[in-house]
């Protein structure tokens, strides 16, 4: 196994690593900005390194000074975790022809799912279902409208570079979509380097139903069952449980196949996740696929009892997967919620000094969380602070534990989004399993 780890990123996800690392006596080497000098990861780990300033571009971006700090510590292999550098295909090339060893799919896995057009072409051809829209780049609104108006109102128009529901909106009218297409294109090159356009039809009430997959290097592709995250704002997740509460066991099984086929259709390795939305009559569409591991990923190893990121540092070694499909099963239900620095009406993000925090306790409640109390939360970074994991025999049982965690989460001096998840999960709607990616403009929003 590996001697030595740098982690390529900050906050929850960077202890997250060090936590599993730790256990295997693995040197953990942490990088860190002028902003985060204080930060929980930078004080856990074995050692840590400042690599520039506060903006995400002059240091966590910064991949030379990244690069720099792993040869002088002679670090065996990078974790990226997720965002930031995790799924930039020139930051794993230089890690490769530097002979450090990246914890993660190979370049080519990356560029051919860092494109959702280039996705969603290599999975039609693999026999994934796709969403129907363009196959190819839209050159302007103009193209744009001709299009729209050949598969009917109302289309998503997406930037076919980046995430976080950047670059991404539902249009319902020409007038809709000529404003759209140049302020989404804007986004999308302002944020990802890249202004690429393209449109796909609008799946009416659907859910966000993912599988996490392991695969390795020696041909095994194996299943962690689904996880539902259709509890959004803005197109970013907000709740997220496992398994999901839509899934038939048929459909259940239909999708980890689809999703299996999609992992060796590009020769997939290591941790990853194929994303789908689904019709409430159980039709399932690709969405698309993250080559690295998710926020969420809690969820699946409290139900399998798999350790995630162990399993990513055996696959990144070479060793054989562990784990057969068949000696895997769900057990209970488990439910994550996203602890905002935001205002929880407005959702803008809510920098300021945590004046105290109090976490709920128990053997059924699990924290990743980035804060401590005194801690400043700077305007630099994305505002999640925390996740808070609960898990219960069963859907209802987990969600009366996450009503009970939730009231007893208590962070001062900045505004979080817990109210906003005191509501969802406490809403009939929820309970009923009525999770669409619009639930919290039907059932939420609506109330306020």
């Amino acid at each position: 196994m590996f001697k030595s780890v740098l982690i390529a990123n900050r906050g929850e996800i960077a202890r997250r690593i060090i936590k599993t690392c730790k256990r295997l006596n693995i040197r953990t080497i942490a990088v860190y900005s002028e902003a985060d000098q204080d930060s929980p990861h930078v004080h856990e780990a074995d050692e840590a390194h400042l690599i520039g300033p506060p903006r995400v571009s002059d240091s966590y971006l910064n991949v030379d000074k990244v690069i720099e700090v792993a040869k002088e510590t002679k670090a065996e292999a990078i974790h990226p975790g997720y965002g930031l550098l995790s799924e930039n295909t020139d930051f794993s090339k230089r890690i490769q022809d530097e002979g450090i060893t990246f914890i993660g799919p190979d370049p080519y896995a990356i560029e051919q799912m860092g494109s959702k057009l280039t996705a969603r072409k290599t999975m039609d051809q693999a026999g994934v279902p796709i969403i129907p829209g363009t196959q190819d780049a839209i050159a302007n609104a103009e193209e744009a409208i001709d299009y729209a108006n050949k598969i009917g109102y109302p289309v998503m128009l997406k930037a076919s570079h980046g995430g976080g529901g950047i670059g991404m909106q539902i249009v319902n009218s020409d007038e809709e979509l000529t404003k759209a297409f140049e302020s989404n294109a804007r986004r999308a090159e302002q944020f990802f380097g890249n202004g690429t356009m393209f449109i796909e039809k609008v799946i009416e009430h659907a859910h966000h139903v993912e599988i996490q997959l392991l695969a390795d290097h020696h041909g095994n592709v194996i299943h962690l069952f689904d996880r539902e995250c259709s509890v959004q704002r803005r197109h970013q997740k907000v709740i997220e449980e496992a398994p999901s509460p839509l899934l038939t066991e048929e459909t259940r099984e239909r999708m980890a196949d689809a999703a299996i086929k999609a992992a060796k259709a590009i020769d997939y390795k290591n941790a990853g996740t194929i994303e789908f939305l689904v019709d409430e009559d159980q039709n399932f569409y690709f969405l698309e696929m993250n080559t690295r591991l998710q926020v969420e990923h809690p969820v699946t190893e409290k139900i399998t009892g798999v350790d995630l990121v162990e399993q990513q540092l055996n696959v990144a070694y070479g060793k054989v997967l562990s784990i057969k499909q068949e000696d895997l099963m769900i057990n209970g239900h488990s439910i994550e919620a996203r602890i905002y620095a935001e205002d929880p009406k407005t959702f803008f993000p809510s920098p300021g000094t945590i004046t105290d925090l109090k976490l709920p306790e128990g053997d059924h409640i699990r924290h990743d969380v980035a804060v401590k109390a005194n801690y400043q939360v700077t305007p630099y970074y994305d505002p999640m602070i925390a996740k808070l994991i609960v898990t219960g025999d069963t859907r209802l049982d987990a969600i009366e534990k996450m009503k009970d965690a939730l009231d007893g989460y208590h962070v001062e001096g900045i505004k979080t989004n817990i109210p906003l998840l005191k509501d969802v999960v406490v809403s009939e709607a929820f309970k009923e399993g009525h999770t669409r990616t619009s639930f919290i403009q039907d059932h939420i929003l609506i109330n306020q």
